[in-house]
């Protein structure tokens, strides 16, 4: 009996993190599609805004060090968190799953941004800014979504099917996997503060060369 009910809840498991890495990859592939609906316009103030990032890189005058490490550690943090609250309120599940979307929708316009004004070049700079920290951070998001989803459907069947037990044990479970997925993402901000100004510094130069010669 438990190893039946053991059985079930790792394919509830695996059936979640399907589902939301399938939506977070639809989120990616969306973002990059996004970049091509936008105007000249907004192409070029994108452009421009690049740029002026790659600039700052050059210049040494972007934010890093320990100030970008607690920065990004306390941005991850907040996302995390709000997914855990989320979960606990049950209601909130939809927007976890909009979470999830987003975070995709983000990596692929950013990725999107760079290989349409760049070619390969921007793809070389996007694996060296964009790709390392999300390799943490996104593994992170969606274990911590699927951790928020399964307390939230615990309580639904526990209300529905009349077998509601005690929410201590799944409650301690998803707090304890977002303090978990936190202290993961914090080897994140170590990339993005130490790690990843001397990756941007180093590709940095493809793109002024590749903006020079538009």
């Amino acid at each position: 009996m438990g190893t039946s009910l053991r059985g079930s809840l790792l394919r509830d498991q695996l059936t979640l993190y399907v589902f939301v890495s399938v939506l977070f990859v639809v989120g990616v592939v969306f973002g990059s599609l996004l970049v091509s609906a936008l105007t000249l316009d907004q192409q070029q103030n994108l452009a421009k805004d690049v740029e002026q990032f790659v600039l700052r890189i050059q210049d040494g005058s972007s934010v890093e060090g320990s100030g970008a490490f607690w920065e990004r550690v306390l941005f991850h943090a907040k996302w995390l968190m709000l997914i855990w609250v989320l979960g606990i309120t049950v209601i909130g599940v939809p927007l976890v799953l909009a979470l999830d979307f987003l975070k995709g929708v983000l990596v692929g316009f950013a990725i999107g941004t760079l290989v349409s004004q760049h070619d390969w070049k921007g793809l070389l700079f996007a694996l060296t800014s964009v790709a390392p920290p999300n390799l943490i951070v996104v593994p992170a998001i969606l274990i911590a979504s699927v951790s928020a989803l399964s307390f939230a459907l615990s309580i639904v069947k526990g209300r529905l099917l009349g077998k509601a037990g005690p929410l201590a044990e799944p409650f301690i479970s998803h707090t304890s996997t977002l303090v978990l997925m936190v202290m993961i993402t914090g080897l994140a901000a170590l990339l993005e503060a130490f790690v990843t100004p001397e990756l941007l510094r180093w590709a940095a130069p493809l793109l002024t060369d590749a903006s020079s010669g538009l």
